[in-house]
């Protein structure tokens, strides 16, 4: 007792054996439910791990091919649907009634035959655009003795609206990205013409079958072009692909950023030209490629940021930006002559060598995460080097140094993305891609891109059958492409 006293504790405050064998069993069993949870963690914990794995590349929102809408999901179900209230329109006009309310008659003869040896074969009203107002035009087409009929000018088949309206919906849909209510009043406000939003809708299915064969006759310019950038981004489905060159632009929407719709577009067997991208890895093994300056320049610039203090960070950038600055001179000299223009780069890949070769050498593993990433930087700097792709610019005077062209083309992509602007279905990516690709490629050939200049060169297109690319593939004596390229990339039955 007296040993107790001495230690602190009383009387009362020691354990029997008892006792202290139920605190032993009770920290047991503890330490036993303790042990399962840990097991039931490691079990999950290796599940969500092969979870994560098996989503490793994908959109951590699971996409859907098909529509998601009421009227879909009726369609589906194939049950009873609510009776539609009826409407109180009277239903198709009939022709006659159409070409009562004509503006004014037009005849329409073949080419080269009298109009006396001619019979009416049919009349039909469209709809154009002529001067500031929509009219509402009368075709009285006329066939020859032999069987000729002529086509009624600006007007895509049996369609009953000119050519010219389906081109300034398609630039305000597509181009200025509108949505379909907003072009509908604006055409009821500026032009007079009433337009349902189904009506827009059929219209731009239409012209977009009608230029299917146009984009795929750009995919076959692409490949043969010189100089070509390439840059992509994510999309509501799948993602979005710009390529630019000399002669066209096209944009494809809802396809896969893979090796698989790059070869479609430029297949290294035939593509000899000079490719201009990041250095993502679907871009690589190129026979000749240019990577983008402005990503490199801007990885420099971020270290810089995170750590201002930092010398070596700020000593890397300033010799960096100065390398640049020197190959873009270099480059502009139009004196050199090519075996001159190899020596500068030799000059060049020497100077970043110095810039780069000291941090290079070093075998010290990295510190801290912003010293991994410029660790990184400096062995992709002299990567490139090494495979010549980083100084082909100078060497090639009409290939540009950085890939911001077709950066700044992916811009409205990603903010109809952000917003939610973007096609649905698989049906509407292709639809936007053709569209979308063709007036961009027309905005780089025409001298001015107006409506009046579009118009006058589709309506062109329709008269002769062929169109200016179609006419500069034959110049560059280059074969119509034996598969489509829009069928391999964006499928869909029953378009």
């Amino acid at each position: 007792m007296k040993g107790n006293s001495q230690a602190g504790i009383g009387p009362e405050e020691l354990l029997s054996v008892g006792q202290l064998a139920e605190t032993v069993r009770e920290l047991r069993q503890s330490v036993a439910a303790l042990q399962q949870t840990v097991t039931e963690l490691q079990v999950e914990n290796a599940r969500l791990k092969q979870q994560l794995k098996d989503r490793d590349g994908q959109h951590p929102t699971q996409r859907l091919q098909e529509e998601y809408s009421l009227a879909a999901e009726d369609k589906r179900a194939g049950g009873k649907r609510r009776k539609k209230q009826k409407s109180t329109r009277r239903g198709r006009r009939t022709t006659e009634e159409k070409l009562a309310q004509a503006n004014r008659h037009e005849e329409v003869f073949p080419e080269g035959v009298s109009p006396d040896d001619c019979t009416l074969h049919l009349s039909r009203v469209v709809r154009r655009i002529e001067n500031g107002r929509a009219v509402l035009v009368a075709y009285h087409v006329y066939r020859g003795p032999g069987g000729e009929v002529s086509t009624i000018p600006g007007a895509l088949g049996r369609s009953e609206y000119g050519i010219e309206i389906h081109v300034a919906l398609t630039f305000m849909v597509f181009i200025v990205r509108l949505s379909m209510d907003k072009v509908c009043q604006q055409f009821e406000f500026f032009w007079g013409l009433k337009l349902a939003k189904s009506q827009a809708d059929a219209l731009l299915n239409r012209l977009s079958r009608q230029w299917e064969p146009e984009f795929d006759t750009l995919c076959t310019l692409l490949a043969n072009s010189a100089v070509v950038h390439a840059d992509e981004t994510g999309w509501s489905i799948n993602s979005v692909w710009a390529f630019l060159s000399e002669q066209v632009r096209i944009i494809l929407f809802g396809v896969h950023k893979d090796g698989a719709t790059l070869a479609t577009l430029l297949p290294k067997d035939l593509f000899s030209g000079v490719l201009v991208s990041d250095d993502a890895a679907v871009y690589r093994d190129f026979t000749l490629a240019q990577k983008c300056w402005a990503h490199l320049i801007r990885k420099a610039i971020r270290l810089t940021l995170l750590q201002p203090d930092n010398r070596e960070y700020r000593t890397f950038l300033t010799g960096l930006l100065e390398l640049y600055r020197n190959a873009c001179q270099i480059k502009r000299d139009r004196r050199l002559k090519p075996a001159t223009r190899e020596q500068k780069v030799l000059s060049l890949e020497n100077d970043l060598w110095t810039l780069c070769g000291e941090r290079y050498k070093d075998p010290a593993p990295p510190a801290t995460d912003a010293e991994h990433d410029f660790v990184n930087l400096v062995n992709e700097l002299l990567r490139l080097m090494e495979v010549e792709e980083l100084f082909t610019f100078v060497i090639h005077p009409a290939v540009p140094g950085t890939n911001n062209e077709s950066e700044r083309t992916l811009r409205d992509a990603a903010s109809d993305r952000k917003t939610g602007r973007t096609s649905k279905t698989i049906r509407g990516a292709r639809r936007r891609t053709v569209l979308t690709s063709v007036l961009e490629s027309l905005r780089l050939s025409l001298p001015d891109f107006t409506l009046n200049h579009v118009h006058e060169e589709v309506a062109h297109w329709l008269t002769t059958g062929r169109s200016r690319f179609r006419q500069l593939l034959e110049a560059m004596n280059l074969p119509p492409p034996e598969s489509s390229p829009l069928d391999n990339l964006l499928s869909v039955t029953g378009v």
